[in-house]
């Protein structure tokens, strides 16, 4: 399944030029490995998707490029435990749900941005970063028969 970004050229550069770099080939070739699916890839993942079509890329490269494209604002870089990191392809806001099950990782929309409404937030608290991760199964595992133990 493709996940809906920015995939136009012209509105890639824009974005990347904002942080002072350019679209480089190999940046592009990254990008595109991670648009390709909504599947959270690792370095290592998205490093393979890469090579498949790009034979001389390295690993080093393809983590330089992961890093720019997240300081740009292009893709986040999510951790989830102390499994290897990840990258998010989604720039809306949302959470994750994490399967215990098989592993997977799937957006879940947030019906509100405003922590307030849900937290209660220490007074003078100035929050830089939100993460929100629920972990349970995901669908396809909950309609799994499961095995009942006492």
């Amino acid at each position: 399944m493709k996940h809906p970004g920015h995939t136009d050229p012209d509105h890639l550069d824009a974005l990347i030029a904002k942080s002072g770099l350019r679209m480089t080939a190999q940046r592009r070739h990254v990008y595109e490995a991670l648009m390709e699916n909504n599947d959270h890839p690792t370095a290592q993942d998205v490093f393979m998707r890469v090579k498949a079509k790009v034979p001389s890329i390295s690993l080093a490269t393809v983590y330089n490029c992961l890093e720019t494209l997240t300081e740009s604002g292009l893709i986040r870089h999510v951790n989830f435990d102390r499994a290897p990191s990840r990258y998010c392809q989604n720039n809306q806001p949302h959470g994750h749900l994490v399967c215990s099950e098989c592993g997977s990782i799937t957006d879940v929309p947030l019906k509100s941005t405003d922590l307030n409404a849900i937290l209660e937030i220490p007074p003078n608290t100035l929050v830089s970063q939100a993460e929100v991760t629920i972990r349970g199964l995901c669908p396809e595992c909950a309609q799994k028969p499961r095995q009942r133990t006492f």
